[in-house]
């Protein structure tokens, strides 16, 4: 049955003067909670994301085991930059983090900006505007900030497979650095992804491909161009990193760093990607492929020897 004509008409006037809620542009964005899963053995790795984090990644775990020390807007699964700014560079001084800035701490809140987000079963995908890792004002080891704002204009997309080809503990992870336009670098240093773990990983390892087996590696800290893996002391648990695209065009001898944070009681790994251009790093996409892979130390060293024959 129609309408009548006047019942329409007064429900236009009424819709008319009721007030519209306010909806921030803040309020429209995607939050970033969620999850993502694949069999491997006889439990899952499970991949959690968090507002709180901009949809960095919180937690990684397997077969009961915690892969890492989520605490402040630093100790992620996750990806930044850094650059010189025409000047010395110095780390941290113009430092665009995914998960959100140091002023940020243990809160509940990032300063970085989700603008994107799909997680459904073992795909995630994400783009995030990323927060300068120091305030203006703020100093890291005694330098002083080079940014004038605490939201960059820098965003940085992640696609994250658990699984890849038949080995289900690799995790593929794909990530694209937007370089803005009106910021002129000759130096840009790319950390593809870092994993912050917990003490208890403090057995380090470096895998070598030509024997496929792995070395005992010092704790560092720094870099150096094997993939490195970090373990728990009687192997039952381990966490490592492999890039095909290693190493950086001039830096042979980095690409894979390792630190132990002793009094933080925390373990770091990464892979960081290197670019040097007296001209001028252009504004553009620069995209990076990592594998991090999850399982028993032999499972770990088995799943890098494929990968290795693949590259």
């Amino acid at each position: 049955m129609k309408t009548p004509i006047h019942h329409i008409i007064l429900t236009v006037v009424l819709l008319t003067n009721c007030p519209v809620p306010h909806v921030s542009a803040d309020e429209r964005l995607p939050q970033g909670n969620g999850s993502i899963r694949n069999p491997f053995k006889d439990s899952e790795i499970v991949i959690t994301t968090t507002s709180r984090l901009a949809g960095a990644i919180d937690s990684l775990t397997w077969n009961g085991k915690e892969f890492i020390n989520s605490t402040d807007h630093g100790r992620q699964l996750q990806s930044a930059s850094n650059f010189d700014v025409e000047s010395t560079f110095n780390g941290e001084t113009f430092n665009p983090t995914e998960a959100g800035s140091r002023h940020d701490g243990a809160g509940d809140t990032s300063s970085s900006r989700m603008l994107h987000y799909i997680a459904k079963g073992n795909q995630l995908q994400t783009t995030s505007q990323m927060a300068f890792w120091l305030q203006p004002g703020e100093k890291s080891s005694g330098h002083l900030a080079k940014n004038s704002t605490v939201l960059s204009d820098h965003l940085l997309t992640k696609r994250v497979t658990i699984g890849y080809r038949d080995l289900a503990n690799v995790i593929s992870y794909d990530v694209t650095f937007g370089v803005p336009i009106g910021e002129f670098h000759k130096y840009a240093q790319f950390e593809a992804v870092t994993g912050y773990m917990p003490a208890e990983f403090h057995a380090f390892h470096a895998f070598d491909p030509k024997s496929g087996q792995f070395e005992p590696l010092s704790n560092g800290p720094g870099e150096q161009n094997r993939p490195v893996v970090l373990a728990t002391e009687d192997g039952e648990f381990a966490m490592g990193i492999y890039s095909p695209q290693q190493p950086s065009e001039g830096f042979a001898q980095a690409g894979y760093g390792r630190w132990n944070f002793g009094p933080q009681h925390v373990m770091k790994w990464n892979c960081v990607f290197r670019i040097r251009d007296a001209s001028g790093i252009a504004a553009a996409d620069y995209s990076f492929k990592s594998f991090v892979i999850v399982g028993s130390l032999e499972d770990v060293r088995l799943a890098m020897v494929r990968l290795h024959e693949w590259r």
